[in-house]
């Protein structure tokens, strides 16, 4: 027995330096040389103070605001999930249902040609979607530039300033980050 035990001994141990500390170092190290501002959670600053991440969506509610995506999850990170729910869930439906009624709660002198785009109603997967479609953006700015005084053609400029072609050329639709969006919004005055 002891011959067998103190090889699985020391193959323990010198498996658990290498997975559980030289790895984990290497990684995080080559990702502070190389990738430093992802490594660090992709953090957005605005006058020395961090104001969210460009990875994890944050609730507006304010109509001088884009919304972003609602959230299964309350934009809480540490709880990241979808809801679950089937798309005849009684349940589902009654939240989508809320969320348009907010929507157009929001904007009630709107009389709106454009469906709703359904990222503006439905969650994501995670629940911290950070994007919305650029149909949703197009579709919030008679809103957003009429709570701040604005020129619609002003906003739109803004909107496909900030637009986010697909990554690498090919993946995904383009998109918006709420949050870079509404910062600019608020430099805009």
């Amino acid at each position: 027995m002891t011959t067998q035990l103190r090889p699985a001994i020391t193959l323990l141990v010198l498996l658990t330096l290498i997975t559980g500390v030289v790895y984990p170092i290497l990684v995080t190290g080559i990702a502070q040389m190389a990738f430093p501002h992802q490594a660090n959670g992709s953090l957005i600053e605005q006058n020395g103070v961090v104001v969210g991440s460009e990875l994890i969506g944050q609730q507006f509610d304010d109509p001088k605001y884009f919304w972003g995506r609602p959230s299964a999850a309350g934009y809480n990170a540490a709880a990241s999930s979808g809801s679950n729910y089937g798309a005849m869930n009684p349940a589902l439906l009654d939240s989508v249902q809320t969320r348009i009624d907010a929507l157009k709660a929001a904007d009630p002198d709107a009389s709106r040609t454009l469906p709703i785009p359904v990222d503006l109603v439905t969650a994501s997967g995670s629940g911290l979607d950070p994007h919305i479609s650029v149909a949703s953006a197009l579709y919030q700015v008679p809103r957003v530039a009429s709570a701040r005084g604005l020129d619609e053609a002003d906003v739109v400029a803004l909107v496909e300033q900030y637009t986010e072609g697909r990554q690498f050329g090919f993946l995904g639709e383009p998109r918006v980050n709420v949050l870079s969006l509404n910062l600019a919004l608020d430099e805009l005055k």
